[in-house]
C-alpha cells in the first residue's frame, strides 16, 4: 500500500504539533498531503503564525488512497470536536483500520469517536479530565492502530514514532541523527 498520509491543518493548531511532524515524514519521502479545514487554505495557528495547506478540506474525502490520518492538536481541537466532517473522516480511517495519529488536546477527538475505548495512550494533561487515562511518563504511545504524543514537546518524537511505524525504524534513526536530534529512541 502506498503510504500516502492526510494530515489535517486547522485554525488554532499548535504549530510544532504540525510542522515537525509534517517536516519529518517528507523527510522520509512520504507523501503528504496537508488539507485546511477552515474555509481558505491558509490557517492560522496558535500563536497567529500563517500556514498554508496544500489542499482544501472538500467533502467526501475519499480515504482509499490513504494509509493514516494525522491531527495536531492545540486550542483550535475544541472548534474540531463539533464539525461533523473530522467526525466522519476519523470514522471511516478507524473502520478501515487505518492508522490514526494524534497529539496535544487532539486524542480528544479519538475519545469522542470511541477509539480509546481500551486503549493506552497519552495527551496534553490539560485534557485529563475528560482523558482520565492518559500516560504522564509517555512522549508517545501506539496501540493497535493508534498513535498518541503528548504535545509540542513531544512533536519530534511524535514525528520520527510515526516514521518508524511507516516505514521501519531506519529511516527514523536515519533522520533522527541528520537532524541532530539525540533523544530519538525507536
Amino acid at each position: 500500500m502506498t503510504h500516502n498520509i492526510c494530515f489535517l491543518f486547522h485554525d488554532g493548531m499548535e504549530e510544532l504539533e504540525a510542522i515537525a511532524p509534517l517536516d519529518l515524514l517528507r523527510r522520509a519521502n512520504l507523501k503528504v498531503t496537508t488539507y485546511s479545514l477552515g474555509s481558505q487554505i491558509t490557517v492560522t495557528s496558535r500563536n497567529g503564525v500563517l500556514i498554508q495547506a496544500d489542499e482544501l478540506f472538500e467533502e467526501p474525502l475519499p480515504i482509499d488512497g490513504f494509509y493514516a490520518l494525522i491531527i495536531p492538536g492545540g486550542p483550535g481541537v475544541k472548534n474540531l470536536r463539533n464539525d461533523d466532517r473530522v467526525s466522519a473522516l476519523i470514522r471511516s480511517f478507524a473502520n478501515a483500520g487505518k492508522w490514526i495519529a494524534a497529539i496535544c488536546a487532539a486524542p480528544l477527538l479519538l475519545h469522542d469517536q470511541g477509539l480509546l475505548e481500551g486503549k493506552r495512550y497519552t495527551a496534553h494533561a490539560s485534557t485529563a479530565d475528560t482523558l482520565s487515562r492518559i500516560d504522564p511518563a509517555a512522549s508517545v504511545v501506539i496501540d493497535g492502530n493508534i498513535i498518541t504524543s503528548r504535545g509540542a514537546g513531544t512533536s519530534i518524537d511524535f514525528g520520527l514514532t510515526i516514521v518508524a511505524t511507516l516505514t521501519g525504524s531506519g529511516a527514523a534513526d536515519s533522520i533522527a541523527k541528520a537532524a541532530e536530534y539525540p533523544y530519538w529512541t525507536p
